[in-house]
């Protein structure tokens, strides 16, 4: 498992199928209220309509309920970055270290010339 813990390490697969299933389940409700002719639906444009609706309501739907998910997975993927970002500083510095060994070398050996 990652360093987050066993319970962090799929945030983002998590929020995301959590967020689907939330669009989903408002699409089902959405579909039902048309095929009820609650919310008048006719051909394409009324199936579309249904789709827009299903994805509005699931919007605050998924603000509010997966605020905890959404913060798992905020931590997850910055501690990525960080540590991306650590790497990469440890990579620089360590290509600078020789670089300055070699151009002291040099410099050594044109002074010892002179």
């Amino acid at each position: 498992m990652s360093s987050n813990g066993p319970g962090k390490s799929h945030a983002t697969l998590r929020y995301t199928s959590m967020r689907v299933s939330i669009f989903l389940g408002c699409l089902l409700v959405a579909l039902l209220l048309g095929h009820f002719q609650v919310i008048p639906v006719s051909g394409e444009a009324g199936v579309i309509f249904l789709f827009l609706l299903a994805a509005i309501a699931s919007a605050p739907l998924s603000y509010a309920l997966l605020s905890k998910q959404r913060d798992e997975m905020s931590a997850q993927i910055s501690g990525k970055v960080t540590g991306i970002r650590s790497r990469t500083a440890d990579r620089i510095a360590a290509q600078n270290a020789e670089e300055d060994a070699a151009d002291d070398a040099a410099r050594a050996a044109t002074a010892g010339q002179n």
